[in-house]
């Protein structure tokens, strides 16, 4: 026997291309275009390097907490923080998903759950989105171990009403139910007032997209109190220290400037729409989105094709070559500068 016999073997999670070239147009992993608010970078300007030799809050991240349930007006004890909300999820995963009996989640969707599922030995199966890209709630009524989905999807855009992600929940009130709401802030509606309704909902966030911070690894969790200490239970059975001092600060002063936050949203959004427009005249279809971002097919030229010459422009856009999307592209919504750079070279390889 080989010491290689008793390795785990896993298929890692394949990132957005992070070009070493930075004059580029970046538009392939969702980043926000606009920086964090100016309470952060004063935060930055002022932050103490004596505390850096010191570790960070422990366990409860106490200060940057209390601002998280202040905004959303829920306990202090109904919200969990970690390093991004992948590490949420996967803290998640191993909590909760524990019964030995297969989890649910669309088959079109976030490309990270299979790779927990696979990591943490977690049955699961996957539901078919319909011909729109819609999760189909009634997929989800029948026996299972957890359910998962990201809402709005990724990497569709597509948004699931709040009716139809509550008969979810409440179809599988045996289970703990996740909601992924990564994007939820560009013009969706949070299941969260469903928490204090259903108390096996998890409802997951990030600082990562809506408010700017994705280099700061900054994710959160809320629901019932009972769900919240089991997860704080994993997490500190794993790492006690994984938030550092500098993200719990900054993240404070994200929170606080509800305006900026406000602001910035609003400005992706605007350009969301004209986006719609331009993509429409150049022959692109896609359903509508409620993300940063718009998944989009042309009529005439491959993606594939679309995605290579696009890069020869610098300008990088997220295309996988897997079944039912191998002819979509995933497009972030950058600056409005950035999204007319794309709109010209579109019309070079598409008109």
């Amino acid at each position: 026997m080989k010491w290689e016999d008793n390795v785990r073997k896993v298929v890692p999670y394949t990132p957005g291309e992070q070009p070493k070239n930075k004059d580029v147009i970046k538009l392939n992993t969702n980043e926000n275009p606009y920086p964090p608010s100016p309470g952060v970078k004063r935060a930055i300007e002022e932050m103490e390097p004596e505390k850096m030799r010191l570790y960070p809050a422990f366990p409860e991240q106490t200060e940057l907490a209390e601002a998280l349930a202040g905004y959303y007006q829920i306990g202090r004890e109904q919200i969990f923080i970690g390093d991004g909300s992948d590490d949420v999820l996967s803290l998640a995963f191993m909590t909760f998903f524990q019964s030995g009996k297969p989890i649910l989640f669309p088959d079109i969707t976030y490309s990270f759950y299979d790779v927990w599922a696979d990591l943490y030995k977690v049955p699961y199966e996957t539901r078919a989105l319909d011909e729109h890209f819609c999760i189909r709630a009634e997929d989800y009524m029948q026996p299972n171990g957890g359910v998962i989905f990201p809402n709005p999807n990724a990497p569709t855009g597509v948004l699931l009403g709040l009716d139809e992600v509550e008969k979810m929940i409440a179809a599988n009130r045996d289970v703990v139910v996740i909601v992924d709401e990564a994007y939820i802030d560009f013009g969706g509606v949070s299941c969260l007032p469903l928490i204090h309704k259903y108390d096996n909902l998890l409802v997951v966030q990030t600082f990562s997209k809506s408010r700017s911070m994705a280099g700061m690894r900054i994710g959160y969790a809320m629901g019932s109190p009972k769900l919240i200490k089991y997860i704080n239970d994993v997490k500190y059975s794993v790492n006690s220290y994984t938030m550092n001092y500098a993200a719990l600060q900054l993240g404070v002063e994200a929170v606080k400037d509800t305006v900026y936050f406000k602001e910035s949203c609003e400005k992706i959004m605007h350009t969301r729409d004209r986006a719609e427009k331009e993509l429409t005249r150049l022959g692109f279809t896609f359903p509508k989105s409620y993300g940063n971002f718009i998944f989009a097919s042309h009529v005439r030229v491959p993606a594939q094709e679309i995605f290579e010459r696009l890069k020869e422009n610098d300008i990088y856009v997220r295309y996988w070559n897997k079944e039912r999307i191998h002819n979509y592209m995933r497009i972030t919504i950058g600056t409005d500068e950035q999204m007319e750079a794309l709109y010209r070279a579109l019309e070079k390889i598409c008109m």
